[in-house]
Parts: C-alpha cells; structure tokens; sequence
C-alpha cells in the first residue's frame, strides 16, 4: 500500500518501510528517522474553536464559523503545517430543522454517533464547575491530506460515567441552553481543552483561539505560567469575528464565581477581562499579543472598539478544493494543473475555453435543480436565472431585502424570469431570524404564480456545496458593517457563480465592479442616514437587477461568461484559506 510521509509528503510503500511509529492509536510511516523525529517532536499551534465544520454528517458547526474552522484544518493538512484543533463533540448538533408549510421553525436534536468517525482516547481530564470535579474524555478525529499531512481534532466530551446528570449534558448542544450552559460549556473548552492536550502529550508552540469561546483557556495559562501576563501573551492568538460590542459573550461575575470558585482570582479576572463582567473577547485581547479580525474593513471597525489594541487583518478564505464542485474540479485539473494546493494559479482561469467553463456551470446548476424539484417539488425551471441565497437565517442578513418591493421584482421578471433558492437555520432562541423565515414562506405564497421561489431546510455543508456551485448569481445583503467577513460568495466565487453583494465584508476587497460582480448600496464609510442608505441599497438592487444582471446573462453570454472567469481568476485565486494559513503562520505562528 502506498502511504505519504506526514512530515515531507514523500510517497511510501508501507510494506517496505523502514520507518514508523505508533501515535495515539495511528501508524504512521516515514522516509527516514530525521521525518519520524520531526513529527513526533515537532511544536504544534492548537487551534481553538467552539465549533468546527469537517463533514455534513457530523453537525458540530452552526455556520461560517465553524465551516472556517474546518477550512482552516483542511487548508493545513494539506500545506503541513503542525496543528491539532480543540472543540467540543456537540453530541446532540446544533439543530434539526424543519419547517411548516406557514413558514414556522421547528428544532430538533441532531443526533450523532462519534464512535462512527473518530477514536476514544484512553486519557480523562477533570474541571471544577460548580464545585464539583467534571470528567472530561476525548475523542479523536484525524483528517489527512493528499499530501500526506495530517492534523488532528480533540473533541471534548463530558457524558462520561461518574459525571452528575447536568454535566454530562454540558457537550450535547452547540450554542445552547442560557448563559449557565454557555460558561460550563467555555471552561470545558478552554480550561479542559488545555489540560486535554498536556494528558495526550502534544507538544504545544501558540494557542490560536478563533473567536472568544475558548478564551478561558489564557486563565489555565496564567496558572501555568506563575501569573505573568507577559508569558502568557507571547504563547496566544486571537481572531475575533464578532463585529459589534453587545455580541460579544459576557457573564457575571456573580455566575463566575459560582462556577468557577476561587481556581482563578477574580481581581486577575477583572483586570484581562472586564470590571462589570467577564467579557470574553476582551480577555482574549488582553491575554494575546497577535490580534487580527477577519477583513481589513473589520480590522478598521475593531480598531475603533478597542483602540487600545493593535488589530492586524487577516481575510478570511474557503479551502480550494472542498468548495470546487466536481465539473470545475476536472476543468482545473486539465487547464491549471496543481491548482488544489496551489489556488493561486487559478489567475489563469482565462486559460479555460468559454464554452467548457459554461458548460461545467450548466451541469453543476443541472445538478442543483434536480435536487431541488426531488426535494421540494418546486418545479424550478432550467433556462430560468437562479439567484441563491444560502446562510444563518438572523436579521441582519437581511435575506427578505430583496422581497422588499414586490410589484418592482414582479415588473423585473416580466423582462426575464427570475427563481430564488434560499436556505438557512435561525438559532432557536432568534425570534427575529425565524420571523425572517416565516416571511419569505409568506411572499412566496404571494409570488407563487409568477416568480418560483424555494426555501430548502436543515441547511448544511453538503447543501451549501450544491447551491453554492449551482445557482447564477449569488446574492449577499447584510447590514454594514455587521458582517465581518462572510465566505459564501468566495465558495460561489470558486466554482464561476457571480456575486451581487452588499460593500461589507470581504466583498469590500473582492468586487471590483461589472468584473467581479456587482454591488449594492453606498459603501458602508459613506456617511449618509441610515433611511437613505436603505433607499439607495434598494434603488441599486432593482436597477442593477433589471438594466444589468438580467441582460448580461440572457442576451450577452459571453459577456456573462467573462464575469464568471473573473469571479475564478480574482476572486478566487486569492479568497483561499491555503493563502489565509501562509499569512497566519509567517504573522503569527512563528513569531
């Protein structure tokens, strides 16, 4: 059998092998005792994240925070860069969504079995919450690259015997229950991650903590580290997501206290984290000497929040290779060969002869829709331009915004037919995001004669691959600057879809206009009330809709497929998360 060194990605017979070595429960083979060396002592960056994405059938993710999670391991497998994630196993998911035919959210416990994907470790960790010493086991999920790298995932899990009922109960939903949970849930991330991954014996350089979830885990540092600050800030990472201060997670120091008894002093907890309450993300900040958000224009926003720090940018990517349907994937392989590891050469997409371009987007769209009609009985039609629309259902995604002016999108579809797809789960307790829902259900009943609209539930990340690849147009419309970065365009972007966004976010630096795409609205610097803003985010909607979009693509296809080249050759060679991990790791992780 032919293996892959781990350590330089030379290809091995493994029967002929001289070197390997049993690690946690793995054989692992090498090209010479200098590779096996390397890999068994190697410093590796633990990577913290409250959710991570690595496959549909394993729903420990709710969204873009998650899937980037998984992204960023698969993007390091597969340059080898030495990294272990740490999150937790989410027994019961996130949600189980279903929806009524009046456009209600039901949510149900989406149930899984670990032992079908990863391996128990022998190693049990404890906390204390509450008093009481909480057990905490690991399961352990290795995802290995092509290229031979492998990274490993530590997913922590409390429902282990001797535990009380309540807290075998801390790891089974994914953003659940009321701020109690969620701070039983963050000390087991972030206190029990640490001493997880000292019982398994990983040699650890940086911690890189993505959002604020795991931020305890600089407390468990402290305690290491004799208390010096100083110590700890040169060992930690922090991305922050979050765009907006009232997001960020708090708790009170009465439920600390309650929690978290005397382990951790609570004047050190005032000083990192806050004097009111113990504020996650300014713990993180405090306690991290490299600091980035998620686009340059949300660098400059979390500047303005905490301007006593120093902020960097570091925009976010989608892994190459898992968000490239399979029809383009053969394209690139032919015309840009070495783009799966390489992303950055398709700048050359205009390599690609237009008519085997539009075809692989005819197939990917044919794909989508046969699966649409099986699912809903939707009746999309195949001439007809799609306009996706595929993310966490809250409001200020704004997902009805273009739904704002009926008799206008009905007046656009007389000169060529429109048909939306649309997805997304609302968390259970966002009213607002349900109600979002509930409103397209309502205007699609309204438009249900004229313009075909569906709404696919229990969104996930083999759907968001489907419509991602599939439809024509990908529309984005948050609300600035509340969307940090975003990544689904960037997906669309890999295989030709064209993006019709908002200037937030990454499409800030993506669109360069009638190129790229199109955008919508002001820029979100100009300074104009927010009424007008929203009159004119409309106004360019409906126009750009009706005098560019829907001309380009029914009576210009070359033009059209140009746009789709574009959305390859500058959107997509650089919004990768293999050139998102190069810059993390020359900024960050080898400082």
């Amino acid at each position: 059998m032919i293996v892959k060194d781990p350590a330089c990605g030379l290809p091995l017979d493994s029967e002929k092998v001289e070197f390997k070595a049993e690690v946690r429960g793995r054989t692992y083979y090498f090209c010479s005792e200098h590779c096996m060396r390397s890999f068994l002592e190697r410093p590796n960056i633990a990577y913290f994240s409250m959710e991570v994405g690595v496959k549909s059938e394993v729903p420990t993710y709710s969204g873009g925070l998650g899937v980037l999670a998984g992204d960023t391991i698969r993007s390091s497998a597969d340059l080898r860069i030495p990294l272990v994630g740490v999150t937790l196993i989410s027994r019961k998911g996130y949600l189980k969504q279903e929806v009524t035919a009046e456009g209600d959210q039901l949510e149900y416990p989406d149930e899984w079995d670990p032992s079908n994907f990863m391996d128990l470790m022998p190693a049990q960790v404890k906390v204390r919450i509450g008093g009481r010493d909480v057990k905490v086991r690991a399961w352990l999920y290795e995802h290995q690259s092509l290229t031979g790298g492998v990274v490993s995932i530590i997913f922590l899990d409390t429902d282990v015997d001797g535990n009380a009922p309540a807290d075998r109960e801390i790891t089974d939903f994914l953003y659940g229950g009321d701020d109690r949970y969620r701070l039983k849930q963050e000390i087991v991330l972030g206190i029990g991650g640490i001493r997880m991954l000292e019982a398994l014996k990983f040699n650890i350089r940086k911690y890189h903590m993505n959002e604020g979830h795991s931020s305890l885990l600089t407390l468990e540092l402290l305690s290491q580290n004799g208390m010096n600050p100083d110590k700890v800030r040169n060992l930690c990472i922090f991305t922050t997501h979050t765009p907006v201060e009232a997001a960020f997670d708090k708790f009170s120091y009465d439920l600390v206290e309650e929690l978290l008894g005397n382990e951790f002093p609570i004047d050190v907890l005032k000083e990192q984290g806050g004097t009111e309450k113990l504020n996650m993300t300014l713990l993180a900040l405090n306690l991290s000497k490299y600091v980035n958000g998620v686009t340059k224009a949300h660098m400059e926003f979390s500047r303005k929040l905490f301007p006593r720090h120093h902020i960097w940018a570091i925009t976010n990517g989608v892994h190459s290779y898992t968000w490239t349907c399979r029809y383009f994937r053969e394209l690139f392989d032919e015309y840009i060969p070495g783009w799966a590891n390489e992303p950055e050469l398709l700048v050359r997409a205009d390599e690609i002869p237009n008519d085997e371009l539009w075809d692989a987007h005819l197939r990917a769209k044919k794909d989508l829709l046969d699966f649409v009609n099986t699912k809903t009985g939707a009746g999309m039609n195949f001439p007809a331009l799609t306009i996706g629309f595929a993310r966490r259902a809250t409001a200020y995604k704004r997902v009805t915004l273009i739904f704002s002016d009926t008799e206008k999108l009905r007046e656009i579809n007389k000169k060529g037919k429109l048909q939306l797809i649309l997805a997304g789960k609302a968390h259970p307790r966002d009213e607002s995001g349900k109600a979002e829902i509930k409103e397209i259900y309502r205007i699609r009943a309204q438009l249900k004669d004229e313009i075909k609209i569906t709404y696919l539930e229990n969104y996930n990340m083999d759907m968001a691959a489907s419509i991602t690849s599939g439809v024509d147009v990908w529309l984005n419309t948050p609300l600035p600057p509340l969307e940090a970065s975003g990544t689904s365009g960037m997906k669309a972007a890999h295989n030709g879809v064209v993006n019709f966004s908002v200037l937030d976010g990454w499409w800030i630096e993506g669109c360069i206009e009638g190129v790229t795409g199109w955008s919508i609205g002001p820029p979100p610097g100009e300074p104009i009330e927010e009424a007008e803003r929203r009159s004119r985010e409309l106004q360019d909607l409906y126009n750009k809709l009706e005098y560019l979009v829907l001309p380009t693509f029914y009576k210009m296809r070359d033009a059209w497929v140009d746009m789709m080249e574009n959305s390859i050759g500058k959107v997509a060679y650089y919004f990768n998360s293999h050139r998102m991990m190069r810059r993390y790791v020359t900024e960050a992780y080898l400082l």
